[in-house]
């Protein structure tokens, strides 16, 4: 039997403002907790880093933040 699935897993549609227009984002909670936590330690607002990973990603926007997310996370806190 698999194992339960943790409670940040479940998915999380969301608005934000991206260049004045209003989008629904669907992510996993714990990568939208991994985006306020990076945009807090920019000093900037979730829609504004929505707005950076927008203009700079080629791929789905959910993706573009998940990717954009993990790399950061990993680059501070390093692997072992």
């Amino acid at each position: 039997m698999p194992a339960p699935a943790p409670s940040n897993a479940s998915v999380r549609k969301r608005s934000v403002t991206v260049s004045g227009h209003q989008t629904s984002i669907s992510l996993e909670e714990a990568f939208w907790e991994g985006l306020r936590e990076v945009a807090a330690g920019e000093g900037v607002s979730v829609n504004a880093m929505v707005e950076r990973i927008d203009e700079a990603r080629t791929g789905n926007l959910s993706s573009a933040i998940r990717v954009f997310v993990l790399e950061r996370l990993r680059r501070r806190d390093p692997a072992p």
